[in-house]
């Protein structure tokens, strides 16, 4: 798999992971994931942190696209992780969902926990109902970059139950929980497009690029963060040609 390195220094490594590659493995993962792929390339990655993620910094599921901070020091590990604990660090997404979002920005906030139903999804509870307790909070901003509308005949035969627009969103979590994003925006009726597990009952993928959009439609396009040495540094992934291509269709 060829990596494509973003920025390095003697602290820290941010890679565009492409779409449909594990971050590190779990439970019984069998399948090479991004850490096997970082450790063939930088060997000294298996001194940082612990097993299995190592230096890795934080995660991305499997099917979303974007930056990812992998540490080279143990000192740089503690320090970037400090960052995700307190909020400091700045992260922005691109997400296509399905239907209007009228307000042109706005702010969910709420607790997420795992679902009784599927012990692989998380679900959103509100306060004081019954399952609420000790669940975590989860803050997710959000703003409109552009609303598709009036999309053509032949496009329109692609949307389910009669919905005929999509909205791209920028996306900023400001807590960092599992599957936070996806989660969120299926609460607030807004799935993501192509999301299997939130997404609609027999919601249909675009068909914009070759073979249809394969995954969901979620990049992860901006980092802002503070190195070790104080300086401060932005990162910024283009969406991958899949979801380029997709957009132009719609």
């Amino acid at each position: 798999m060829d990596l494509k390195t973003i920025y390095e220094d003697n602290d820290l490594l941010v890679i565009n992971k492409p779409a449909g590659i594990i971050v590190f493995p779990e439970r019984e993962t069998v399948e090479k994931t991004l850490i096997d792929c970082l450790l063939e390339k930088y060997p000294e990655i298996k001194n940082i942190g612990k097993a299995p993620r190592f230096g890795i910094v934080h995660r991305l599921d499997k099917d979303t696209s974007g930056l990812i901070l992998v540490a080279k020091t143990d000192q740089a590990l503690f320090f970037l992780q400090k960052q995700f604990k307190n909020r400091t660090i700045q992260k922005k997404y691109l997400a296509l969902v399905v239907g209007e979002i009228k307000e042109n920005n706005g702010i969910i906030e709420t607790l997420i926990g795992r679902s009784p139903k599927d012990g692989k999804k998380q679900r959103v509870y509100l306060p004081g109902e019954p399952g609420s307790e000790r669940k975590r909070s989860a803050i997710t901003e959000y703003k409109v970059i552009k609303r598709y509308k009036n999309l053509s005949l032949r496009s329109r035969t692609l949307i389910p139950n009669g919905i005929k627009n999509y909205t791209l969103l920028e996306v900023s979590p400001k807590t960092g929980r599992k599957h936070q994003i996806r989660c969120l925006l299926a609460y607030l009726g807004h799935p993501i497009v192509g999301d299997k597990m939130y997404g609609f009952k027999n919601q249909p993928r675009p068909k914009g690029y070759p073979g249809g959009l394969t995954r969901h439609f979620l990049h992860a396009a901006y980092l802002k963060i503070e190195l070790p040495n104080g300086e401060i540094k932005e990162f910024k992934s283009e969406l991958p040609e899949d979801l380029k291509v997709v957009l132009q269709k719609i």
